[in-house]
């Protein structure tokens, strides 16, 4: 019984231990400032697909009225 207690007890700080050293190692990371400029940018990308592909559906969706009505 001991040993299992010792066994789990220990288990559970190495648990703890490297969950507070990886919070402790991101908290001291720092983002640079090409990283947040390669983020927007990259959200830009992203926001311009979208908006294109939202009006190429648009205008299929147009023809297919078009085509529909004699």
């Amino acid at each position: 019984m001991t040993t299992l207690v010792i066994v789990l007890g220990s288990t559970l700080a190495l648990i703890v231990g490297a969950f507070l050293v990886v919070a402790w190692r991101d908290r001291r990371r720092q983002s640079l400032p090409e990283d947040s400029a390669a983020a927007r940018e990259a959200a830009g990308t992203q926001q311009r697909y979208a908006a294109e592909r939202h009006g190429r559906q648009g205008d299929v969706w147009r023809n297919g009225q078009s085509q529909g009505s004699p």
